[in-house]
């Protein structure tokens, strides 16, 4: 049986649901991000990433305004209002037979926001990093 990828996406955004995150992503995915060059590999890494996001992008302004889908991919328009600048992005999905995240890309807009953004992670990423 396969998880029907994009209704478990959207419930997860809905419900601000960070521990739903981990078991809807393959364990080799690659999360693109739109601010670091390399892509960060696996399932461990692609989970912080995008529990700090939830964190970071979903106040109440945050809404998806446009999707394009296939039997794998999707392609979802965001806008978000955080700190007074307007963050326009893209989250570009794919998954596997099975319906886990294999690829997960963010492209953000406009420089400003990128920036923003960027300090914002930055930030929340550090805390979640255990002490040494």
């Amino acid at each position: 049986m396969s998880i029907d990828t994009l209704a478990s996406w959207h419930d997860l955004v809905a419900t601000r649901n960070t521990r739903g995150i981990a078991p809807l992503l393959s364990q080799d995915v690659v999360f693109h991000s739109p601010v670091v060059h390399t892509p960060q590999l696996g399932r461990a890494v692609t989970t912080q990433y995008l529990s700090a996001a939830f964190h970071v992008f979903f106040n109440e302004s945050f809404r998806y305004v446009r999707e394009v889908s296939g039997p794998h991919d999707a392609m979802l328009e965001f806008e978000v209002t955080i700190d007074g600048i307007v963050v326009n992005g893209v989250d570009m999905i794919r998954w596997d037979d099975e319906g886990r995240i294999v690829e997960f890309k963010v492209m953000l807009r406009p420089l400003k926001a990128i920036q923003l953004i960027h300090a914002k992670m930055a930030a929340m990423l550090q805390a979640q990093s255990p002490t040494p």
